[in-house]
């Protein structure tokens, strides 16, 4: 096999690595589930939000609120779209309500396993012992013996 075509198996080899690990195959599932939820939210705030904001704004929708830049003397007039803007603050802040609220949620799952574990762990550790082994004669002897009752040593 020649070297330039032992560099494109290796190449290939560890593309094919570098995909098939979990985390790049979970970010590409949690960017189209993220690309699926935006949809979601942004027909949220446009079929639902905005309807509801144009009671106090005379319009049903934020994305005829322009300003024009008269001054400018192009034609056309080019406009600051303000309420195309406010339309996607409006789903940012929805959007990040909704991950801090998942990333909570999930930060209090994690809490309680540790916790659970910690607990069960924390069981067997908690146990204080009752017996200790005197050093002379190797017998077990109570905790808080200040001497051995086999050989009457006296112990530390």
């Amino acid at each position: 096999m020649a070297l330039k075509e032992k560099k494109k198996v290796k190449t290939l080899s560890e593309f094919s690595n570098f995909i098939l690990r979990g985390n790049v195959i979970d970010l590409a599932v949690g960017v189209i589930i993220g690309g699926a939820f935006n949809k979601i939210v942004s027909s949220f705030v446009g079929d639902i939000v905005t309807p509801v904001l144009s009671v106090f704004s005379d319009t049903v929708s934020f994305d005829s609120l322009v300003v024009p830049l008269a001054f400018l003397n192009a034609d056309p007039t080019p406009t600051i779209n303000i309420g195309i803007f406010i339309s996607t603050v409006i789903d940012f802040i929805i959007m990040g309500f909704i991950v801090f609220c998942m990333v909570k949620l999930l930060n209090n799952i994690r809490k309680r396993s540790d916790a659970l574990l910690k607990g069960k762990a924390g069981e067997e550790e908690t146990e204080a012992p009752t017996v200790k082994d005197c050093p002379y004669c190797f017998s077990s002897i109570n905790i808080k013996a200040t001497k051995c009752p086999n050989c009457t040593s006296q112990l530390e």
